[in-house]
């Protein structure tokens, strides 16, 4: 028997009373139908409405052959008369999500002719998926035009029009329709068959924010935040730009030639230090000149620095040079041998004594172990050459 859906007539309706006609236990709870029902049941990439009924909470709503399904934790008895309440933050949350949703994708879809072929309504974020590829400057114009639709305020226009009316109706739909078709209108901006939940004037959106535009399959996926969703990510993301504009002592709006003045002189900074690196690295390299396997252990650098340093020692030593560099029981390394010899063996006893990982081919090996200096300095002591350690 079909159940009298009350989120059509009226999806502000959070409250009402109903008549349980059926309850079964299911898998995950039990299964209530009711005569009628103000919850809205999961489709067309809106999630499912949330609440209590009869003081219990609802898990889940689902419509199965015109009759809407709530799943329960606790069964109720058929027959009886319950309260359901809707969680109206939840509700008018999904509303605004789905409305503006509407709006930008029917700008979107008229100005740039393309269909939208996926609506996913997350937890965080709505995802749009659109069959044309659009540039990120075509959808902050769809986005301004979106936003000046919400703040005109007009009311949200919902028909059930006559097959021959429908005919001749251009609206935007993604499947084929049968039966009575549910035509969703935003005027200036979109007239769509739709059978979820939406807010009655444009306004009650609030504001449409994009986050993104990503290439998808053959056109672009967007990522939105509408009302209530979009104030708190603004207003979040504001207090972030206020913050760092304190620490660069600029204002916030200024953010960007400060970043990028950081960025400039981090470049400097970065090559004037490289180049002092070499300097010592070619000073460590005279000091072991001619002194044949020799061992290095130094302070924190990246894996392409120790590589770096092991390659200029190896070649003034004439033989192998171990470089380890890191602090308490934490190294990366990098050996490398100046005439080629195969150390593969020498880096496999190395892993399985000092804990490490890593390898390479013909003579160079880089990797890291979880040992301490001393245990590094005595494996290489142990090895036949006994190569002289160098700590600094």
């Amino acid at each position: 028997m079909k159940t009298d859906t009350l989120y059509y007539e009226d999806p502000f309706l959070c409250t009402f009373t109903a008549t349980v006609r059926t309850c079964e236990a299911v898998e995950n709870g039990y299964a209530v139908t009711l005569d009628r029902t103000a919850f809205y049941p999961e489709g067309g990439g809106q999630p499912a409405d949330h609440g209590t009924l009869g003081g219990i909470p609802v898990l889940d709503v689902q419509e199965q052959h015109d009759e809407i399904m709530h799943t329960l934790s606790q069964p109720l008895a058929v027959g009886q008369t319950v309260e359901g309440v809707v969680d109206w933050d939840r509700r008018f949350d999904h509303m605004q999500q789905h409305s503006g949703e509407h709006i930008l994708s029917g700008i979107l879809c008229d100005r740039y002719h393309c269909d939208n072929v996926g609506f996913h309504l997350g937890a965080d974020t709505v995802t749009i998926d659109y069959n044309t590829d659009l540039t990120w400057e075509q959808v902050m114009a769809a986005e301004a035009a979106a936003n000046a639709v919400i703040w005109a305020d007009r009311p949200v226009e919902i028909t059930y029009p006559d097959p021959d009316t429908l005919a001749h109706l251009a609206y935007r739909s993604k499947k084929e329709l049968t039966g009575p078709v549910r035509i969703v209108t935003f005027p200036e901006a979109d007239c769509c068959a739709c059978c979820g939940t939406h807010v009655r004037r444009a306004g009650q959106v609030g504001l449409v924010k994009v986050l993104s535009c990503q290439k998808f399959r053959q056109g672009v996926r967007l990522e939105i935040l509408c009302g209530k969703r979009a104030l708190s990510y603004l207003s979040q993301s504001w207090e972030q730009a206020r913050t760092v504009g304190q620490k660069l002592s600029v204002k916030p709006v200024e953010i960007l030639p400060a970043v990028e003045r950081l960025e400039a002189e981090l470049a400097q900074t970065k090559l004037r230090t490289q180049e002092l690196e070499e300097d010592l690295f070619a000073h460590i390299a005279r000091e072991h000149a001619g002194a044949g396997d020799t061992l290095l252990i130094q302070p924190p650098m990246r894996p392409d620095r120790a590589r770096r340093l092991a390659d200029t020692v190896a070649h003034s030593c004439g033989a192998l040079a171990a470089v380890f560099a890191g602090e308490a029981d934490s190294y990366v390394y990098a050996l490398v041998h100046a005439g080629g010899a195969d150390i593969a063996p020498l880096v496999k006893a190395m892993n399985q004594s000092l804990h490490g990982r890593g390898g390479g081919r013909g003579g160079f090996a880089q990797g890291s172990v979880q040992a301490s200096s001393e245990e590094i300095a005595a494996f290489f002591h142990n090895q036949k050459e006994e190569p002289p350690c160098a700590t600094t």
